[in-house]
């Protein structure tokens, strides 16, 4: 099993705003220390200010597993949440990679 690559989709209540971004990166701190995280990712849509995707490479679906099942899971992602009107979430299996290098 190789890479796998976790993503959530989030719609924000605009009054929550602030929150939530403020909840989502405690979230990600946290996550982040979990063996086999990689970097979490949030993004805000350039054509609709209240939806954002998260996206994290994790190590192999062992870890994501793990991650999930730990016992501060539900409740920290419980915590951010409460800011949201809709969430989804997936996992992607890494099937190919590019890289290139970004222009300033």
């Amino acid at each position: 099993m190789g890479e796998r690559v976790t993503t959530g989709t989030w719609r924000v209540d605009p009054a929550k705003f602030g929150s939530f971004v403020e909840e989502w990166a405690a979230f990600a701190e946290w996550a982040s220390s979990m063996p086999g995280a990689g970097t979490l990712r949030l993004g805000r849509d350039a054509g609709d200010s209240m939806r954002f995707v998260s996206y994290a490479a994790w190590e192999s679906e062992g870890s994501v597993r793990t991650w999930k099942a730990s016992p501060e899971f539900r409740e920290r992602l419980a915590r951010v949440l409460q800011h949201v009107d809709d969430f989804e979430a997936s996992e992607l299996d890494v099937v190919a990679t590019g890289h290139r290098a970004m222009s300033s």
